[in-house]
């Protein structure tokens, strides 16, 4: 008797194959229905809802449990805390917090992407579980009463999710970074209880325009996100803050007066970051031993004042209610941003959003006085120089003036300043974009070596190389062959260029292929006699955008494409090819972005 092996097979289960099918049917419903979009949407944006809840819930009740707040007391608004609790909190949290940046350093695993690189550079694809881990440490830092705030965390986790369904049903490009955007605005909306904030925050920071096709699927998730938050956790954080005196037309150059200051507040910070980075490395400390000396140093500042932990709201409601002097409200301000520079150097996760709107509250508060008493004639109201600056200064480190308005005016409910406030939010980032150029979000990214300025879409530069346009296999001579064996080897209208190399294959310039039929019936020479451009070739890995500027520069409407390690050339690749290319793909972007 004989044994038969069972045949092997790749024909997949029947559960297999259902589940195939109705993903593709899913797939086909969401590409071809908007109406589809938004519920899906609107999914992302129930699930970012409850894990900002979970967040939110969990560092509060950490805060409590290390700290041994009173019932109903943010961290930030105690009159003092045990320097125990701050010094170990803190040192403990930071080498959790090294040791997980050694151990990615060690595996090699690259850094998280956020949202804004995702959709400015990858299309929107992001990990969820790199997502996860971000908003874990976002909530270690926080939790521990580092100067960092839970939204950067929000908005990865939300975005994140949007991400992951979009990549599984394999969607188009624009719809999944438009769910990307949707993941950010149901958890940004959730938070604050603001569904305007949670929109404009993903059209402004998140997606980089507004569309029309965006509309639907981004206010979904954003109302869906508030809903989420509203049942779980009831009446979400409000800013209270005192009745304003009706704007009057002399008022608004006070407030531009304002936003000038905001933007250079928050200019000096964003470099003061950067440089505050470079200081840390300079102590060439352990990796592991940053975040603990960054937490040594916030505990000591926290010593001084518990203001400076964590986001600060407990802070922006001590601040206003209270009549402080003018040099406490400047210390404060000052602490306050030495205590978000020292979190952020040293490592600790999180953003400055609440931050910002902590330390534009005290600088408006500090304007008022100060104008008060050069100018008693004007007498600004505190309440709308409050207002102005958290709008002002979230606009510069944040960005998008319309996020920022709407954020202040919807958790303020005062909307006898909205005037005011917006025009104001659009002069500090008109100042902060035609002086510095980017907002805090875009500018870390920057400091890393990504060359963007807004989420808008761009990835598809860096996706169109010269190694994927280039023809291949260019025509070449040896640069000591006479010109008569070049016309004997290459007629007239065979090619444009021939390509002139060494002996040893290396590239070493251009011959037009006429000039030298014409030299070698007037008297012959070499190959190389007429070489030309040989300082001048592209690589493969170049994108278009620098491949023209090449052309430009050279004033050549052709070029070669020369191995980098080699230098041998690889091919050939012409002007007019590379900005017919370009136009296609930034007209397919544009038309992505406005839903056409």
């Amino acid at each position: 008797m004989s044994l038969r092996a069972a045949a092997p097979t790749d024909q997949p289960s029947p559960k297999n194959r259902l589940a195939g099918r109705f993903m593709l049917s899913l797939r086909a419903l969401l590409r071809s229905s908007e109406l589809a979009l938004v519920a899906a949407a609107s999914v992302v944006g129930l699930v970012a809802a409850l894990c900002v809840t979970a967040m939110t819930q969990c560092a509060i009740a950490l805060h409590v449990l290390i700290f041994n707040l009173p019932f109903d007391v943010r961290l930030s608004a105690v009159d003092r805390v045990s320097p125990w609790a701050a010094f170990g909190a803190l040192s403990l949290g930071g080498l959790s917090l090294g040791l997980m940046e050694l151990w990615r350093l060690k595996h090699k695993i690259p850094v998280p992407v956020d949202p804004i690189e995702a959709n400015a550079l990858r299309g929107g694809r992001m990990s969820l579980r790199d997502s996860f881990v971000v908003g874990t440490q976002t909530l270690i830092s926080n939790s521990v009463g580092a100067s960092v705030g839970l939204e950067a965390g929000y908005a990865q986790v939300g975005s994140s999710l949007g991400s992951f369904l979009g990549q599984k049903l394999r969607l188009r490009r624009s719809d999944l970074r438009l769910l990307v955007a949707a993941g950010a605005a149901g958890a940004i909306g959730g938070s604050f209880g603001a569904p305007l904030t949670g929109a404009f925050y993903a059209f402004e920071i998140i997606l980089g325009a507004y569309s029309i096709v965006g509309a639907g699927p981004i206010f979904a998730a954003s109302i869906v996100g508030v809903l989420t938050t509203h049942f779980i956790l009831g009446a979400p954080y409000q800013i209270s803050t005192p009745l304003s005196q009706p704007l009057t037309l002399a008022d608004y150059p006070l407030l531009f007066g304002l936003a000038a200051c905001s933007a250079a507040f928050g200019i000096f910070a964003m470099r003061a970051a950067g440089l505050s980075e470079k200081a840390l490395q300079a102590t060439h400390l352990p990796v592991w031993a940053r975040p603990v000396l960054g937490g040594l140093l916030m505990a000591a500042l926290a010593i001084v004042t518990p203001q400076v932990l964590g986001a600060g709201r407990g802070a922006l409601a001590l601040n206003i209610a209270t009549a402080f002097s003018l040099s406490a409200l400047a210390a404060v301000l000052v602490l306050k941003m030495m205590a978000c520079l020292i979190s952020l150097a040293a490592g600790f996760r999180g953003g400055l959003f609440f931050a910002s709107l902590l330390m534009g509250a005290l600088l408006g508060k500090i304007y008022a006085v100060i104008v008060a008493a050069l100018l008693p004639v004007l007498v600004p109201d505190p309440t709308i120089c409050i207002l102005v600056g958290m709008a002002t200064m979230g606009v510069v480190i944040v960005g998008g003036p319309l996020t920022m308005s709407f954020l202040v005016l919807e958790n303020t409910a005062d909307f006898s300043v909205t005037a005011g406030v917006l025009a104001a939010s659009i002069a500090a980032s008109l100042i902060a974009r035609s002086t510095f150029g980017y907002s805090f979000s875009t500018w870390r990214l920057h400091l890393r070596g990504e060359n963007i300025r807004s989420a808008n879409d761009i990835g598809w530069i860096d996706d169109l190389t010269v190694g994927r346009l280039m023809q291949p296999d260019p025509r070449k001579i040896d640069a000591e062959a006479s010109l008569a064996n070049l016309c004997a080897l290459y007629s007239l209208g065979s090619a444009r260029e021939i390509v002139v190399t060494d002996s040893d294959g290396r590239y070493k310039g251009l011959v037009n292929l006429a000039e030298a039929h014409v030299h070698a019936q007037n008297g012959g020479g070499k190959a190389q006699d007429l070489a030309r451009l040989a300082d001048v070739s592209l690589t493969p890995g170049m994108n278009a955008k620098t491949a023209m500027a090449l052309f430009d520069r050279s004033q050549s409407d052709q070029l070669a494409v020369v191995d980098p390690l080699t230098a041998a050339p690889i091919g050939m690749l012409t002007e007019a090819y590379v900005a017919r290319r370009y136009a296609e793909k930034a007209d397919a972007a544009a038309r992505g972005a406005l839903g056409m």
